[in-house]
């Protein structure tokens, strides 16, 4: 047993290797962030789904501290860190361990322990064009270690959320719509129920009565004053504050939940638009053309959005990707909160739905939640090292490798 969990400890460095060749010649440099990181900032952005996997501790000095669920937060802490300025335009790489809780009996592909290789790169101003070369840069990286038979699909969290702003319906649904988006399964249930009864919803407190003098003490045009009640009730009922959401998430649910009490139902019309965008799936050379003619006539819709997506797509294939290998799906989207544009993932035959070997996309929010003042272009991607081990040669992932 310890020969073969030596000989796959080699195996996995020899191909990470190789990875963080491809990537370094590229010009992205060689990091180490830390594998002990703020929870907060985790916290803040990962999404609920993760924050219940994530490893969180407590220091002697009582700082929140978590073991890191992947690399690309702690790459942009530590990009902030040295440069200050976080829209300095650079570029990194990375290899080393990640950790997420994963129940009993989780197979072997989702091991608790696993390895991370992969990039990212800051203030790039041409997005499109950073989006290409991450995905053929990890394509090539794949194929260096012997993989050929990939499928990549991509989805647009952008063009999804223009879709919303194009049929003009409040932020909160918006918001309820973009969570429901990032839950396999419950998206359609939660546009069912927002043109039959808004106020109910899975991702609210559906068939529970608020307290009275809670909602009495709630104002819709001042979030601190509500803030401040929220906390006031939950002192004076003696309720500790248990679970991941912060004070300030919770009134803002809360807030969501009385408006929409007394809002009336979606229109059936902005729904089915909805509803047939989601649906688009197929091939990405003409996914495009299937949304422009689903939108046109629409006042205000996603142009710019679907304009990126087109450049994005040429730009791919002069970097030599056969677009006839490249999928979108309307209705994919990754289980990370932080993405807010376009995603992807790439897998290959025999691999479950749930074990991509790379994936990645654009995270323009991150950088903010790690301390920098505003927003800055970001994006990037990761490999599972082991399922792409167990890929290419059949050495199957280890706990702890």
């Amino acid at each position: 047993m310890a020969t073969e969990i030596a000989q796959s400890f080699e195996a996995l460095e020899a191909q990470a290797q190789l990875l963080m060749s491809v990537f370094t010649k590229a010009g992205h440099e060689a990091v180490a962030p830390a594998i002990i990181q703020p929870a907060d900032v985790y916290l803040d952005v990962i999404g609920e789904s993760l924050r219940a996997r994530t490893y969180v501790f407590t220091d002697p000095d009582g700082a929140e501290l978590c073991l890191r669920p992947d690399l690309t937060v702690p790459t942009c802490r530590l990009h902030l860190w040295r440069n200050g300025a976080a829209e300095t335009p650079a570029r990194y790489c990375y290899n080393g361990p990640a950790f997420r809780f994963q129940a009993q009996g989780a197979d072997a592909a989702h091991p608790r322990e696993f390895r991370q290789a992969g990039i990212e790169r800051f203030g790039d101003v041409e997005r499109e064009r950073a989006e290409a070369e991450t995905v053929g840069l990890t394509i090539k990286a794949l194929e260096k270690t012997g993989l050929k038979n990939w499928t990549l699909q991509t989805g647009d969290l952008g063009l999804f959320r223009a879709v919303l702003n194009a049929v003009r319906i409040p932020t909160r649904w918006q918001k309820r719509l973009e969570e429901a988006f990032l839950r396999p399964g419950t998206f359609r249930t939660e546009l069912k129920r927002l043109t039959e009864a808004p106020g109910s919803s899975d991702l609210g407190l559906r068939n529970r009565s608020l307290p009275a003098d809670l909602v009495g003490s709630l104002d819709q045009t001042d979030f601190a004053a509500s803030e401040a009640a929220l906390v006031a009730y939950l002192d004076a009922q003696s309720i500790e504050l248990i679970g991941n959401r912060t004070i300030a998430e919770m009134t803002q649910h809360l807030l969501d939940v009385v408006a929409d009490q007394t809002a009336s139902p979606l229109e059936s019309a902005a729904a089915d638009l909805i509803e047939q965008y989601v649906s688009v799936t197929g091939p990405a050379l003409f996914a495009g053309q299937r949304i422009a003619a689903l939108l046109k006539g629409v006042k205000g819709g996603p142009g710019a959005a679907l304009d990126a997506y087109d450049r994005r797509l040429a730009l791919l294939a002069n970097g030599g990707l056969d677009l006839s290998r490249v999928m979108f799906s309307a209705e994919f989207g990754r289980t990370l909160a932080y993405y807010t544009g376009f995603v992807f993932e790439i897998s290959a035959p025999g691999l479950k739905a749930d074990g991509a070997i790379a994936g990645g996309g654009r995270y323009d929010g991150v950088m903010r939640a790690a301390g920098a003042p505003r927003d800055v272009p970001a994006v990037g991607a990761a490999i599972h090292t082991q399922r792409l081990l167990a890929t290419v040669s059949g050495i199957a992932p280890k706990e702890g490798l």
